[in-house]
């Protein structure tokens, strides 16, 4: 998941604005999450969309344990390098 906090000012801000008054989204984030289907159904960057989410997933999960691995790792080495010092 991904958290961002973002400005708009001019133009985008009262596209973001006039979509949650005519009642086209229910907030502002919710316009933004249209808008980025809106692009992905123009552009078609996603195609297989439920394909694409079991492939982020499954990088993530390898992303963890590498960071477990290594974790485990730099632990190892930290108490064979006090074992050493002693």
């Amino acid at each position: 998941m991904v958290r961002t906090t973002v400005a708009f000012e001019g133009v985008s801000e009262l596209i973001l604005e006039k979509a949650v008054q005519l009642g086209l989204a229910r907030s502002r984030t919710e316009a933004l999450r249209m808008g980025i289907f809106a692009l992905n159904k123009e552009y078609n960057l996603v195609k297989d969309i439920e394909q694409e989410l079991l492939a982020a997933r499954e990088r993530l999960r390898k992303k963890a344990r590498f960071r477990a691995d290594l974790s485990r790792a730099e632990k190892d080495k930290l108490a064979k390098d006090l074992m050493k010092s002693r």
